[in-house]
């Protein structure tokens, strides 16, 4: 796979919760750093105080020794149903990220979170462009990182929504 592909990755999980109890979790950008994983921190900025298209907000990741910040744009966002966000420019992201809820009709929610690289320039892009020989390689693990990293994070949602 390359990133001329726009390589993605999508997870599920059951939340024994209302599909509005978990958007409104997965909405909340200033509780990413609650579910772990990557992004440690986020806020709001530049006059947004919640999940409506347009929104933009700053986000701060942590992998390995690296940090660094990224401002995302949310692209989507119908409540008890989809949240998504685009990372720098939404024509051109680095990369996507959207939750889409189904209600199983029992009263639980079956959450879908799905991360779509590219076709932006990001850290995976400059990384490649260093050595462009093994970009599968390098593809194929950043992917290994997200499923795990997201899996962390749909589970700390799932606990969370499911204390009420």
């Amino acid at each position: 796979m390359r990133m001329s592909d726009l390589p993605s990755l999508e997870v599920s999980l059951t939340v024994a919760a209302p599909p509005e109890r978990v958007w409104a979790l997965v909405s909340d950008v200033t509780r990413v750093g609650d579910w772990g994983a990557e992004c440690v921190a986020a806020k709001w900025v530049d006059g947004a105080d919640g999940p409506a298209v347009g929104a933009r907000f700053l986000g701060h990741q942590v992998r390995q020794d690296r940090e660094w910040e990224t401002t995302s744009v949310v692209i989507e966002s119908e409540p008890g149903v989809s949240f998504a966000w685009a990372v720098e420019d939404p024509a051109y992201p680095a990369a996507s990220w959207r939750y889409q809820l189904d209600s199983d009709g029992s009263g639980r929610t079956v959450v879908r979170y799905r991360a779509v690289m590219g076709p932006g320039l990001s850290g995976l892009t400059a990384r490649i462009a260093e050595v462009p020989a093994i970009e599968e390689r390098i593809i194929a693990d950043r992917l290994k990182e997200h499923d795990r990293n997201m899996m962390m994070t749909l589970q700390a949602i799932k606990r969370a929504a499911e204390q009420g």
